[in-house]
């Protein structure tokens, strides 16, 4: 029996040492599965980084060209009875919501809804699922449109607004590109929710007993 005993446990040696082996290759497999999925979590961040970036690049490029060529006040009709450029100041919210509220009250408003907003839009937009583009794209253009009026707010202590819709003398409060990108962000992230449900797979139906 001595001999059999001996090659017994040889063999369970032999064997355990492949096992080590094993879990040895597979541990650098599993880091640099870590590894990648860090990176295309970086990534993914670091595009809608430039996103709301661009968002308010735009804003206060557009915001600087009409305050450098065009009087306050001023109008510069684009399309006739439908679309002008008119410079104004807007001490409001978006679309002017608020405008004819005491600076002390702005001043107190706007400074804790902004830090509030600015904190819920980041825990959303961390928490999305990873493979949620829609609801962290639009996520992204509400930030940078909440950054841009928020730069102006600093600088100015009102918002600038240019862009004015109107038909013939019914006027769409005057807004601007910030605005506007905090609008179709707030209408997709609606519409995504709603119909978010929709895109969950149906529970398979129980399949029939089999006939006997």
């Amino acid at each position: 029996g001595g001999p059999g005993r001996r090659q017994e446990v040889r063999g369970l040696r032999d064997l355990s040492g492949g096992l080590g082996k094993r879990r040895d290759t597979s541990d650098p497999l599993r880091s640099l599965q870590r590894g990648g999925a860090v990176m295309r979590g970086a990534v993914r961040y670091l595009l809608l980084a430039l996103l709301a970036g661009a968002i308010v690049a735009i804003d206060q490029v557009t915001k600087l060209s009409i305050v450098q060529s065009m009087r306050l006040n001023e109008s510069i009709p684009i399309i006739p009875n439908l679309f002008s450029l008119t410079y104004i100041r807007n001490p409001g919210a978006a679309f002017g919501l608020l405008a004819g509220s005491s600076d002390a009250f702005r001043m107190v408003f706007f400074g804790v809804t902004s830090l509030f907003a600015l904190a819920l839009l980041g825990t959303i937009l961390f928490r999305l699922p990873k493979k949620d583009w829609m609801g962290q794209l639009s996520i992204a253009g509400i930030l940078g449109g909440a950054v841009g009026n928020l730069i102006d707010r600093l600088r100015y202590g009102e918002v600038i607004d240019f862009l004015d819709v109107y038909v013939d003398s019914y006027h769409w409060p005057a807004f601007n590109v910030a605005d506007s990108a905090i609008s179709v962000g707030v209408v997709f992230l609606l519409i995504h929710f709603a119909f978010e449900k929709k895109d969950l797979p149906l529970l398979p139906h129980a399949s029939p007993p089999a006939s006997s």
